[in-house]
């Protein structure tokens, strides 16, 4: 999948390093044309979105993968931003944590996240669920054109 013509912008806030260069690999092999920009933090995550700082030429992605347990900001400060903002809130988040506590859990629905997963600690179950996340939301769903651009 496309949108209009350019591949599907996505931002991985995660600052486990091993889950992003796996990450990276398995969205590398995807059959979806992808750019995958990666970003430490949760600070780094808004000044991003908000094209401030060193990312005034910033992409809005298309699909945010964010973690909870982030430094600076954690990933619900870093939600509850995103989707009070009228412009970044049309933007999926799908929350891509360890975490396994159900508060954690109906706290980033609360704040209107797109959906929830649990990152397993077995390396074949993470390939499966990041190549289920990209069979989902690259594939199947179909996400706003130009909505943030």
């Amino acid at each position: 999948m496309e949108i209009m013509g350019r591949p599907i912008e996505i931002l991985l806030v995660e600052d486990n390093p091993a889950d992003v260069r796996l990450t990276m690999e398995i969205l590398k092999e995807t059959k979806v044309r992808n750019t995958l920009t990666v970003v430490g933090d949760g600070n780094e995550a808004l000044d991003l979105l908000r094209r401030t700082g060193r990312y005034t030429h910033a992409v809005h992605p298309d699909l945010i993968l964010l973690d909870l347990n982030l430094p600076k900001k954690d990933g619900k400060q870093v939600l509850a931003e995103i989707k009070a903002d009228p412009v970044l809130r049309l933007i999926p988040v799908v929350i891509l944590t360890s975490s396994k506590a159900e508060e954690d859990i109906v706290k980033s629905y609360s704040l209107y996240a797109n959906c929830y997963v649990t990152k397993p600690v077995d390396l074949e179950q993470f390939v499966k669920v990041v190549k289920s996340i990209e069979d989902f939301w690259l594939t199947i769903v179909k996400l706003p054109q130009g909505k943030t651009s």
